[in-house]
């Protein structure tokens, strides 16, 4: 069966290879900006929505499409990607000493059949000096990510704790997905388990 990542995020394609899938991946071609949610978390699910479904218009109707979008949620703020290293300095000055929340919406399409859903997690910053964001962010690490850091990487030493799950900060909520994979007819875990 043939799946689609409708993304050409490394952190996503590495943990769906961490799941065991063999996939090929797409970029949906939207204007993100031309859609809004009553909330955060109801405009990452629709952003991911409409990400799979823009790709799984081009593909066989048997291809399953995975879109997601994720956004860094800090009082209120949507925080995206930052476009110079001046705003992700001031990006993360904002969530030095605070919890934040990092919302990943995904989507599962095949054909005209699809499911989506949200996941939040809570991350905690320590207390950052300014001297030690702008050493981050000299890194070059923060400017292709949403809140302009990258747990999986030197973004780590920013951070003091989470409460949920951590593949989603880096950028798929692993756990959900893989269920929601299985209603689909793919099954990560027998899928690994056949493999010599």
């Amino acid at each position: 069966m043939k799946i689609v990542l409708a993304s050409q995020s490394p952190r996503r394609r590495e943990l769906l290879e961490q799941m065991g899938l063999e996939f090929t991946t797409k970029s949906p071609e939207i204007d993100e900006s031309a859609y809004t949610g009553p909330t955060a978390q109801d405009l990452v699910e629709i952003l991911s929505r409409e990400k799979a479904l823009w790709v799984a218009r081009g593909e066989d109707p048997e291809t399953i499409v995975i879109g997601a979008d994720t956004v860094v949620v800090s009082e209120g703020r949507i925080l995206g990607k930052p476009h110079t290293p001046q705003e992700a300095e001031d990006m993360l000055l904002s969530l030095a000493g605070k919890d934040h929340l990092v919302c990943t919406g995904v989507t599962v399409c095949q054909g005209q059949r699809h499911t989506s859903f949200r996941e939040i997690t809570q991350v905690t910053f320590r207390a950052l000096t300014r001297e030690e964001v702008q050493d981050y962010v000299r890194t070059g690490e923060p400017m292709d990510k949403a809140g302009a850091y990258g747990i999986q990487g030197y973004g780590a030493l920013l951070v003091e704790g989470i409460r949920g799950d951590y593949n989603n900060v880096v950028g798929l909520p692993v756990h959900r997905l893989g269920q929601a994979l299985r209603d689909f007819g793919v099954d990560c875990l027998k899928l690994a388990a056949c493999r010599p």
